[in-house]
């Protein structure tokens, strides 16, 4: 009897953890390029720069681009202001100052997460990105701290869009 119950609990388990994969796959199906980056335990430096080298096969689709910030409870602001350049080639295509809220006006975090938040933010909408090109997108932070405390990583997403 027991036995039974612990293979029909077994068979529940395998049904499940089925289905999260295939739901995990079908909302990545469009995702060509995801990198994250660790920065060290005591802070993000100011002249630390993060390099994103995405590679591009599909020309005919339109992309879009989003930036991931998995921070502490540690991190002592609202907001976090980021350097963004976009290259073609070594060609700056686009430099863009970012300002983005971790945080709402009571002070509760943004995003997913307990202790450690994750916050997407959408960078760039309906981007034409060609192949054979190499690309780089380059982030610095912009804050007025020489060291960022609680950020853990900055991530680089690209999504095809249908």
């Amino acid at each position: 009897m027991i036995e039974e119950m612990l293979n029909d609990i077994r068979m529940k388990k395998i049904i499940l953890l089925i289905l999260i994969n295939v739901s995990l796959l079908s909302c990545n199906r469009n995702l060509v390029f995801s990198e994250f980056q660790s920065l060290p335990m005591r802070g993000w430096e100011a002249d630390s720069v993060l390099v994103y080298a995405p590679q591009i096969v599909d020309t005919t689709s339109k992309y879009e681009l989003q930036i991931i910030i998995r921070h502490t409870d540690k991190y002592p602001y609202q907001n976090l202001w980021l350097f963004v350049d976009v290259k073609k080639d070594s060609t700056i295509l686009r430099r863009d100052t970012i300002e983005s809220f971790l945080a709402d006006d009571r002070g509760q975090w943004l995003g997913y997460g307990m202790r450690l938040y994750e916050l997407p933010i959408l960078y760039l909408d309906k981007l034409n990105l060609t192949q054979g090109d190499d690309y780089e997108v380059v982030m610095q932070h912009g804050m007025r701290e020489d060291t960022l405390p609680g950020i853990i990583d900055v991530g680089l997403q690209i999504r095809k869009i249908e």
